[in-house]
């Protein structure tokens, strides 16, 4: 299993705008082979910074997702709404007292 966090930055008059455009992507990026969870948090002391975090069955899935026509459309809308550059992390779960 692997685990994907980015980081996002938005001036804070777009993040309405991408709030609609992860609504109507999470169940578009769900449906990617792979893609077994697609869940977005909000940093409790700078509401401009978001964070998605992803679970993938392997690798492999991740980078055909992010090869997509799909996640390149949605990257391109996105990015212009940042006010930082995104930062992204591939990790493995170590250990966890949670099942998930």
């Amino acid at each position: 299993m692997l685990i994907r966090i980015v980081k996002l930055t938005f001036k804070p008059e777009n993040i309405p705008s991408f709030e609609q455009i992860f609504d109507e992507s999470k169940n578009r990026i769900l449906a990617f082979e792979g893609c077994n969870r697609v869940d977005l948090y909000r940093d409790i002391d700078n509401p401009n910074i978001f964070f998605t975090y992803s679970l993938w069955e392997k690798e492999g899935d991740l980078e055909n997702y992010r090869n997509s026509d799909f996640f390149k459309e949605v990257w391109a809308h996105t990015k212009k709404l940042f006010s930082d550059r995104a930062e992204a992390w591939s990790v493995n779960k170590v250990q966890s007292t949670n099942p998930y």
